[in-house]
């Protein structure tokens, strides 16, 4: 549950950079993608199982030190329990009054932020989602080989601000940011319906099965694939 909350707070400071309508494009993503990498940095000195992160393990999975049932397994605890915490940190945040500031600009991004998320196309969301985990996972492997909380503040900043400038997608990101349009809709006096319409739990899934599925295929088999085959395949046991 840490991790998806820390994600959750890493998407909360990317909101707030978003919601100014005073910085230029490049500008916003860039210093919200900075801001975002908190929540990696988060899960990765303070210690936190995620999801996008543990698709490292098909590397272990290759070298036939777990089998297909725990990796399985593995996933889909963390996966769950990912988004209860990503998803209540969202309650808390809403009912916190915290999307009313800047004028309620705060709450407005994230419903914008939401809608296009769940607009995107099923190939363009499942491709984002296998680009964000590329990124993900060559951070937590970089930060990995840190010795110090500086080292892996390094290692992990670069690449998360590289997708999230890109607006690539990410999972357990997504576990915050939709529900917590969601709930600024319901509260809102005017949601602005017709604009809103499709922001509900049906597109929260045509979102993240995708995204999901683009995750593992970034993460397992653009990264811990790769690395196995370049330096653990057929290498002598000692």
């Amino acid at each position: 549950m840490l991790a998806g909350a820390f994600i959750g707070l890493g998407a909360l400071a990317f909101t707030l950079v978003a919601s100014d309508s005073s910085l230029g494009f490049a500008a916003s993503r860039i210093s919200g993608g900075v801001m975002f990498s908190l929540g990696l940095l988060l899960v990765s000195v303070a210690g936190a199982e995620l999801f996008t992160g543990n698709n490292l393990i098909a590397m272990a999975w290759a070298e036939g030190q777990v089998s297909t049932l725990e990796v399985l397994r593995n996933w889909c605890w963390v996966c769950l329990a990912n988004f209860v915490g990503a998803a209540g940190l969202a309650v808390l945040v809403a009912f916190s009054g915290h999307l009313q500031l800047n004028g309620g600009q705060v709450g407005q991004t994230v419903m914008r932020i939401a809608v296009a998320k769940q607009n995107l196309a099923l190939d363009q969301a499942f491709l984002r989602g296998v680009l964000c985990n590329v990124l993900v996972c060559l951070a937590v492997w970089m930060a990995m080989g840190g010795r110090s909380v500086l080292d892996k503040a390094v290692a992990i900043v670069f690449p998360i601000t590289a997708f999230v400038a890109a607006g690539f997608e990410h999972s357990v990101a997504n576990m915050y940011l939709i529900p917590l349009g969601m709930l600024f809709k319901a509260a809102a006096p005017d949601p602005q319906a017709a604009q809103y319409a499709n922001l509900d739990w049906a597109g929260f899934a045509g979102n993240l099965i995708p995204v999901t599925l683009g995750n593992i295929v970034g993460g397992s088999g653009l990264v811990a694939l790769v690395y196995w085959l370049c330096y653990l395949r057929d290498t002598p046991a000692v």
